[in-house]
């Protein structure tokens, strides 16, 4: 079993803008939720090849964890490969809306042994998680 999911949200600014502050791990305090640090390999948006290191809370347990960027797309697009706390492929896309940009973030992975039998709740949660962090990513870019 596998986990999927794709929550969306529109955001009242251009792709630039928001590409400018979700695509930077300088923010991921101030939108991504669970997240107590976030630590890049090197300063700036997300490239290519970039890493960061991120400690977090999920149902109830604290780890530390790293991504790899392996796609980006300027204003557009930027997957990351996450290794905790199950091997995930994350992306963030960005389209041009009438009222500014869709953003969407989809996660796939394969929760494995640990997870596994509770993959159905571990989506739910994952959805839930991802949809709070737009909303306040949104906030945070509508909000001046």
């Amino acid at each position: 079993m596998t986990v999927d999911v794709r929550p969306s949200v529109v955001v009242h600014r251009s792709p630039a803008e928001v590409a400018a502050f979700m695509f930077d791990p300088a923010n991921d305090l101030r939108w991504t939720g669970g997240i107590t640090a976030s630590t890049p390999a090197q300063p700036g948006p997300l490239v290519e090849g970039a890493t960061v290191v991120r400690t977090a809370r999920f149902l109830g347990r604290r780890f530390t964890y790293g991504y790899v960027v392996t796609r980006h797309e300027p204003d557009r697009l930027v997957e990351l490969q996450v290794d905790r706390p199950f091997p995930m492929t994350v992306r963030y896309e960005l389209e041009a809306h009438a009222d500014g940009t869709l953003v969407t973030i989809r996660a796939t992975g394969s929760p494995g042994r640990f997870f596994g039998w509770a993959t159905p709740l571990l989506a739910r949660q994952v959805h839930r998680n991802i949809a709070a962090d737009l909303r306040r990513m949104r906030d945070c870019l509508e909000s001046g």
